[in-house]
């Protein structure tokens, strides 16, 4: 051997070892990121108006986001604590961005895109550049995700702080670093601080772990994060159990259907053979996500219902990636491709009506928009009006200029003034004697409202009963408005009794 190939020889072997280099994200990963991002901003922009009208739910948020932040902290300690950090949120974009219609959803979707992204590398980490994209296109077609992607509630944020989450617990597993498992716990906290149900998908990743039968360090490290997760959220599960009449509304599962459809068709999908890359495999991941909240729900429901189909929003993070492995695998199994796009476009053609139903009014519970644009129609200046119930107040106070000209007759207290969401009412008496001093009175009955034992709202119902007769009732998505009158007092106008069908409501946004 020379003296040059030895001195080689020799640096070769003393050397230390140059360590290995995260490789830099390539074309395949960058489209993984990019087309679910522009495909869920581009479903969540068409038609994210809904005809310019918003439901209760968005009303609540609208409102509170417009007070102060002192002003949401005082009332987040009588009602809505859950979502007082989303309001607070809600209220710094506001004022960066304005307070519009725009405004209020606009967030949604750019936190669902961001979910589509987050899914799409998820799957790609899990099985594959075409599984990850498959996955990440499929998950804005998804008819939830496509509801949940324009609204201006908390859900989307929360969807998206999951969806991230889960791919930093997968990312965690084969690395260790306690850096990568200090944001995958601070980024689950956020997500539970935004709306105390995301800690389900905490349990869900538990179960993936020990499926996956991943080292003692790692569940280790996994149980110090949970840990972590739990303490932080401790309080306000605490403080907020305090308030659990805001559930009271839920009698049973609330659209309990699409949950079973999609645990059914995911286990399905989860029976090929999906995924083997790394630790963590992708049935063990996407089942739990997918079913494990969702049951957890509705097996509390059993002591108390609890199971709103919006609250495990997160499991189609499950649903996408198994379906984006699933016709993967297809893929490599050589099938016709002719069938497969037949199939395809037969999918793509299903989903068109559901997707222009979700863009109407008429697909969400109520339309507080138009039930203040029909309280406007149908009352006088001076004439009164009522809620039955008064929680119901949030119906109409998006826009004030709705009811300025009627005299709200059981109110005592406006709702910014009393920090709560509807105001608070005076006693039965004085109610039922503010509403003798009037000859017409507006009342406003919101659908499946009851309010059994509550002696204002019986006393609201006995002196309509006794004293006034009722000349006609508008028919709104969510409640109907009826006009009712003293037999003495002057008749109501013309056309009162008349349904309401296709009145377009003026919006102040």
């Amino acid at each position: 051997m020379s003296v040059d190939a030895h001195a080689r020889a020799v640096a070769t072997t003393v050397s230390p070892p140059v360590p290995a280099r995260r490789p830099s994200p390539g074309p395949a990963e960058a489209v993984v990121v990019i087309a679910p991002l522009a495909l869920t901003i581009a479903l969540g922009l068409w038609g994210i108006r809904r005809q310019n009208t918003m439901w209760g739910d968005e009303s609540v948020t609208y409102q509170l986001a417009h007070r102060d932040l002192s002003q949401i902290w005082h009332t987040a300690q009588h009602i809505d604590l859950v979502h007082a950090l989303y309001y607070a949120v809600m209220h710094e974009i506001f004022g960066l961005f304005g307070g519009g219609l725009l405004t209020l959803r606009l967030p949604s979707v750019l936190a669902m895109s961001v979910a589509a992204s987050g899914v799409g590398l998820l799957a790609l980490r899990l099985a594959g550049p075409r599984a990850g994209l498959l996955a990440g296109l499929v998950f804005p077609l998804l008819p939830q995700v496509q509801k949940y992607a324009q609204e201006g509630r908390s859900y989307a944020m929360v969807c998206a702080l999951v969806t991230w989450a889960t791919y930093a617990l997968v990312v965690s597993v084969p690395r260790r670093a306690r850096w990568r498992w200090a944001v995958y716990g601070s980024t689950m906290l956020l997500a539970c601080l935004l709306h105390e149900f995301a800690v389900l998908a905490l349990v869900a990743h538990g179960v993936t772990l020990v499926v996956s039968r991943v080292p003692r360090p790692v569940m280790r490290a996994w149980s110090v994060a949970a840990a972590g997760v739990v303490a932080g959220l401790l309080p306000l599960a605490i403080y907020s159990a305090g308030q659990s009449e805001q559930v009271s509304w839920i009698g049973g599962p609330v659209r309990l259907r699409y949950f079973l459809v999609v645990a059914v068709v995911g286990v399905a999908c989860a029976r090929a053979p999906l995924g083997v890359r790394g630790p963590v495999r992708l049935s063990a991941l996407a089942v739990p996500i997918l079913v494990l909240p969702g049951l957890l729900l509705l097996i509390a429901s059993l002591v108390k219902p609890l199971f709103v189909d919006r609250y495990v929003v997160y499991g189609n993070i499950g649903i996408a990636v198994l379906l984006g492995a699933w016709m993967d695998y297809f893929h490599r199994l050589r099938r016709s491709s002719r069938n497969a796009w037949l199939a395809v476009v037969a999918v793509l053609a299903a989903l068109v009506q559901p997707s222009l139903s979700l863009r109407t009014p008429q697909s969400r519970s109520d339309d507080a928009t138009a039930i203040g644009a029909t309280v406007r129609k149908e009352g006088r200046p001076g004439d009164g009006l009522l809620y039955l119930a008064g929680q119901h107040r949030i119906l109409t106070a998006a826009n004030p200029e709705d009811t300025r000209f009627l005299t709200d007759l059981a109110l005592a207290q406006d709702p910014v003034s009393s920090n709560t969401l509807a105001g608070v009412e005076l006693p039965a008496r004085e109610i039922a004697a503010r509403m003798l001093e009037f000859d017409r009175i507006v009342a406003v009955r919101a659908a499946g409202a009851h309010s059994l034992g509550d002696p204002r709202e019986e006393a609201k119902t006995s002196t309509l009963r006794r004293h006034f007769r009722a000349y006609g009732t508008t028919h709104v998505n969510g409640a109907r408005v009826t006009v009712y009158a003293r037999d003495h007092g002057p008749s109501p106008k013309a056309g009162t009794d008349q349904p309401y069908r296709h009145h377009r409501p003026r919006v102040p946004f």
